[in-house]
């Protein structure tokens, strides 16, 4: 849609500075009533939902709103159109008004207006935010002393009766807790509770119930582009980064399960009291997914786990010998489902950060692993839907497979998949390949 609106404004204004080439002249009050014809248009799509009103179209509808205003009050003065002009004065002129819609319409470029992935469960969907704060644990990433604090999520089935098995989602490297926010919608619709973390200072951006903002910290972002980065660390020291990340992830995923659990004993929040107990799940995107593996290791009441585009950290070890990753060879018993993009499936033969999801299904005995065909990183979350040019920008390029089909294919499986291993219904299938 802002692609479509930016053609058609380009479009209006180089045929109005042909036409006042042609004519010789200003043509004031034929400007003044497009531009007022514009707005008002500009405003009937959007009571007529045509345009969805929201932080995306407000730059424009505020500059639409103002070159409306004024030309209606040029209108008003009905001042004489000079019969002379200077070409070089329109040219500028159509050149400065298409530089300032470009930048009105920004947002919505960056992140266009898009259709939601079908939700296909009978529930209606409610969510609920909350911060948690640890009195165990003091933050790390700054020197102020005070504890650390969660912010989650949940995404649940409203007017439900009953009770229903909760999943945790952790989001990757410097995402963000609404990052899969159509799988969360999908499984809530279909009788889950699901909650969403925000790891502070891991998060890109995150605001806690008191106003706290917290950034992704510039050291951990350094570090992060640095173990990417061959010659930096040796791999003893990235091995080290490993433990280091895991350890506050699953820190954060541990402090939000044991603090759910016990509302869920409580008569405090309504929602708390849809929660199961004993149907756990965990999941995650990128080093989210590595710390849903590695907390499945942590706890006992974790009865599935879903791992999309990430390695094992928890099922490597480094090897002194050949100084490098590979796989531990321990039993893995909880019930798996790997999801790979090609920016992973390509590596799992050459690259040993992989060697244990190479070997997961020899040493696992529920393991499942699948992989979309043409994807990239980022087409397993909704970046892919939300803002495609960024997301194209991060993974290098866009991916070639229907950014629908994927997001939707993905969360069916993982649909599929919670309801065998949590609801124990029917028995888990996969193509293999999408």
């Amino acid at each position: 849609m802002g692609m479509l609106i930016l053609f058609i404004a380009i479009i209006l204004e180089i045929a109005l500075a042909i036409y006042c080439i042609v004519t010789r002249k200003t043509n004031k009050p034929l400007r003044n009533w497009v531009r007022v014809a514009v707005f008002v248009a500009f405003v009937i799509l959007v009571l007529l939902s045509v345009i969805v009103w929201s932080f995306r179209w407000v730059m424009l509808g505020a500059l639409l709103f103002i070159l409306a205003a004024i030309g209606v009050a040029a209108l008003f003065r009905n001042k004489a159109d000079p019969q002379e002009h200077k070409h070089s004065r329109v040219i500028g002129k159509t050149i400065g008004m298409i530089f300032a819609l470009i930048v009105a319409l920004a947002p919505a470029l960056l992140f266009p207006q898009h259709q939601s992935p079908q939700v296909t469960g009978a529930y209606e969907v409610a969510t609920a935010s909350y911060t948690y704060v640890d009195t165990n644990r003091t933050e790390e990433f700054i020197g102020t002393g005070k504890n650390r604090f969660v912010n989650v999520q949940f995404w649940y089935p409203k007017h439900a009766d009953g009770t229903y098995p909760l999943v945790v989602f952790s989001h990757g490297a410097y995402g963000v807790k609404a990052s899969n926010t159509s799988t969360y919608t999908e499984l809530a619709s279909h009788g889950y509770v699901v909650c969403s973390i925000d790891h502070p200072y891991h998060s890109l951006y995150t605001v806690s119930d008191d106003g706290t903002r917290a950034l992704a910290n510039s050291e951990y972002m350094r570090e992060i582009k640095n173990a990417n980065t061959e010659g930096v660390y040796t791999t003893e020291e990235v091995y080290g980064l490993f433990q280091k990340w895991m350890k506050l992830r699953t820190d954060d995923m541990n402090f939000v399960i044991d603090t759910i659990l016990a509302e869920s004993q409580s008569d405090k929040d309504p929602m708390y009291r849809l929660i199961n107990p004993d149907q756990i799940g965990v999941f995650g995107h990128s080093m989210g997914g590595s710390a849903s593996v590695w907390l499945s290791r942590e706890r006992d009441d974790i009865s599935a786990v879903v791992n999309i585009d990430a390695p094992l950290f928890s099922e490597l070890v480094y090897d002194n010998e050949i100084h490098d990753f590979v796989a531990s060879g321990e039993a893995y018993t909880t019930p798996l489902l790997n999801i790979y993009s090609d920016s992973v499936w390509v590596q799992l033969d050459n690259n040993s950060i992989y060697a244990a999801n190479k070997a997961i299904d020899e040493n696992a005995s529920d393991a499942y692993t699948v992989h979309f065909q043409g994807a990239k990183h980022l087409s397993l979350t909704d970046l892919s839907l939300f803002a495609p040019v960024i997301a194209d920008m991060l993974q290098g390029g866009k991916a070639d497979i229907d950014k629908y089909d994927c997001i939707e294919t993905e969360n069916d499986l993982i649909l599929t998949f919670f309801d065998y291993a949590l609801k124990g219904i029917g028995r888990f299938t996969a193509a293999g390949t999408y």
